[in-house]
């Protein structure tokens, strides 16, 4: 991705104020908040980085994690439909709040859509109480 996009649309502030808002609707998710840590400020940290540097800015994530493997990392979580929608949900809020032009928006949500979908990897209903954090 060209470093165009990540200065468009704000930069480092931008990208930290969309994790964060994020976040906050995470913290009162009953779906979704079993799956994180007690402590949200490292999962902040991960997004943020991740985000940056797949929109062209800093490099932060591989050098401190090496490469992404989303659906690897993720794959120790019951990510149904159900926990994918509840995602994209925060996930929008948080844009939208931004303010972002239409395109950079869509552009935005697009690449997020698409993560999402590719993070699922449980059908039908799932036992909620299964659940772990990592």
């Amino acid at each position: 991705m060209s470093d165009g996009f990540y200065e468009a649309v704000g930069g480092h502030a931008a990208f930290d104020r969309i994790v964060r808002r994020f976040y906050e609707g995470i913290k009162t998710d009953d779906i979704l908040r079993p799956m994180y840590p007690d402590d949200l400020d490292g999962a902040v940290w991960r997004l943020t980085a991740f985000l940056e540097q797949y929109w062209g800015g800093p490099t932060s994530y591989s050098d401190e994690r090496g490469h992404p493997r989303l659906r690897a990392r993720h794959a120790a979580f019951r990510i149904d439909d159900v926990a994918r929608d509840r995602w994209l949900h925060h996930m929008t809020t948080a844009v939208d709040a931004e303010s972002l032009s239409p395109l950079h928006r869509e552009t935005l949500m697009d690449y997020l859509d698409r993560a999402a979908h590719a993070m699922v990897n449980t059908m039908g209903d799932v036992d909620r109480g299964d659940r772990t954090a990592l």
